[in-house]
């Protein structure tokens, strides 16, 4: 069984946090260094030296709130928009001259870090929340806004709305990217599980239904009952297994699909890096029908990819039995060019017909479509079939190398 996919979120306001926290910090600086060389303009440096000392220890304590956005609350959020409120609040009181000179404030642009995190943790509307406090704060702190205020203030307000707004779309095709992975996941899964029933269940079903008509009596009724239960089964396997919406939390989905690879002789998990000759696996389809021709080195691959490439080549088989009769030759053939390998399988049977497989994948026959390609694509290899009537069909299926071993 092949390896389940992961799918991997990745979260687009890891890297707004982690900007957030070096801001706060470097503006933290900066506020104090303002401070440091306006010191001898202020009437009352005891109260800038008081407040920036808080400021210091508030921002440097905090850093693990601005780390995530679980560990930024909203009291958190509220007692940091207070601090930067009342540093703004408080600068007249340092500096008399602060309203008539158009200086800066004693947290100076920290505050803005403050409206930032409130855009980052609630979007646009938390943010034109915050920044309006901030530049009400400004303007009272101001009394007489000059032209350079109010464009501050225009600037910060305008700016973290546009950042929420940024963040809130972020945050809405993050969540879109992820469930476009778990359909596409879930898609891959079923899949897997509708070629195993494929190549199996609906095989059996379908030659009890022949076995038992050409018998007749009791038998025939049991083969008409396998028929019933064949396009019942090929019905839901074409409709889906798993719907996709609980493929992650269906229990039985997740029992059925494992992590681990188990080797098809003895079950074991399969030794990392070994690989396996393909040729091994296509030797039991060699008969009196079947003509095997063969490269004279081993054709080396990874498990998985042998096994699903060897699987492929068994479902074009059964379809050459099923559908060109069981005096159809056929023809596999192998060959390594050392970064791909094709196999190739020929019949000389009476060929497909135009739109045959349409038609056969819209009554759920799905043989060819995931039997075949759905198995090679997941390789990341192509299948190709040529069919003329009355000439035969021939299946080519290429695996890249490198792929096969990923």
């Amino acid at each position: 069984m092949a390896k389940r996919e992961r799918v991997i979120r990745m979260s687009v306001e890891l890297p707004l946090w982690r900007a957030l926290t070096a801001y706060r910090v470097l503006t933290m600086l900066y506020a104090v260094l303002i401070f440091v060389s306006e010191y001898r303009h202020f009437e009352r440096a005891w109260v800038g030296v008081v407040f920036l000392s808080l400021l210091a220890v508030w921002t440097l304590a905090t850093l693990p709130r601005v780390a995530n956005a679980a560990s930024c609350t909203k009291r958190f959020l509220g007692v940091d928009l207070t601090i930067a409120l009342t540093g703004i609040l408080l600068t007249p009181l340092a500096d008399a001259d602060a309203q008539s000179v158009d200086g800066p404030t004693l947290p100076t642009i920290w505050a803005a870090g403050s409206v930032l995190a409130f855009a980052i943790k609630g979007g646009w509307r938390w943010a034109a929340f915050a920044s309006s406090l901030v530049a009400a704060a400004n303007l009272v702190e101001r009394g007489n806004p000059t032209r350079d205020t109010l464009h501050n203030v225009l600037l910060v307000w305008v700016a973290s709305i546009a950042i929420g707004y940024v963040v809130e779309v972020a945050r809405a095709s993050e969540a879109t990217l992820a469930r476009a992975l778990e359909i596409e996941a879930a898609t891959r899964e079923r899949e897997r599980l509708a070629r195993d029933i494929h190549d199996s269940v609906l095989q059996v079903l379908a030659m009890v239904q022949r076995r038992g008509t050409a018998l007749g009596g009791e038998a025939a009724e049991l083969g008409r009952m396998a028929g019933e239960q064949e396009v019942a089964l090929r019905t839901l396997v074409s409709s889906g297994l798993v719907p996709t919406t609980r493929a992650s939390e269906d229990p039985a989905l997740g029992a059925l699909v494992r992590t681990v690879e188990y080797d098809a002789d003895d079950g074991r998990p399969e030794a990392e890096g070994a690989e396996v000759d393909l040729r091994t696996l296509l030797a039991p389809h060699a008969g009196s029908r079947v003509s095997l021709a063969e490269p004279g080195a081993p054709v080396m691959l990874a498990p998985p990819a042998a096994r699903e490439l060897a699987a492929a080549v068994s479902a074009a088989l059964d379809n050459v039995r099923r559908h060109a009769g069981d005096s159809a030759q056929a023809w596999i053939l192998v060959e390594d060019w050392g970064d791909e390998v094709i196999v190739t399988v020929r019949d000389d049977g009476p060929g497909i017909p135009e739109g045959r497989l349409a038609q056969a994948e819209g009554e759920g026959r799905m043989g060819v479509a995931l039997s075949i390609r759905g198995r090679l694509r997941d390789l990341g290899g192509t299948a190709e079939l040529i069919s003329v009537p009355g000439q035969g069909t021939e299946v080519e299926l290429k695996v890249p190398r490198g792929k096969a071993k990923a």
